[in-house]
């Protein structure tokens, strides 16, 4: 058999030994502070491991569409939006920099999780919103999407200096809260 000798710890036994005689340590390994530490480490490894193998749960039902969203968003990086500013020269600001402040807001209203929210450029310094959102069915009140514009509003003109000249809200989906 082969050992490799990639990972040695300080005491000169290698990680390999260590883990191919993890449940029956021989004599060094049981006294080496070192090989306790390495076997303590690979024995909540293998827990985990058996866990992660064990879990027969099914991946959320938009992890794709989570996982699509991050890739166009990162495509959209270079839709920048005018800024107003009292310095010379003109500022600009990322349109999906401006979603993530926008959806933040959004969710710090209780019961309110944003989903996807896309900013589009409108007239003097001003933006158009088209967010959706996912409500938690316990917690959702009659007041929250009036608070979620109010946040939204504020967020735009406080946090990124722009106006809202629109604000299309759309609650697509329930979540058990």
């Amino acid at each position: 058999m082969e050992i490799a000798q990639d990972y040695l710890l300080p005491c000169g036994r290698d990680v390999e030994t260590v883990w191919e005689r993890l449940d029956e340590p021989d004599e060094h390994e049981a006294g080496c502070e070192h090989c306790r530490g390495a076997r303590a480490s690979l024995l909540v490894l293998r827990d985990l491991t058996g866990e992660l193998v064990a879990d027969q749960s099914e991946p959320s039902l938009d992890l794709t569409g989570r996982i699509m969203a991050a890739v166009r968003a990162d495509v959209r990086r270079r839709d920048l939006l005018p800024v107003p500013t009292t310095e010379p020269g003109a500022v600009r600001v990322s349109a999906q920099a401006v979603a993530a402040v926008l959806r933040f807001a959004a969710d710090s209203v209780e019961g309110v999780r944003a989903r996807r929210c896309k900013v589009i450029e409108a007239p003097d310094y001003s933006v158009t919103v088209e967010m959706t959102i996912a409500v938690g069915y316990r917690e959702f009140s009659g007041t929250a999407l009036a608070q979620v514009r109010d946040r939204v509003t504020a967020a735009a003109s406080a946090r990124v200096g722009v106006r809202l000249a629109r604000l299309d809200l759309t609650m697509d989906d329930l979540y058990e809260s």
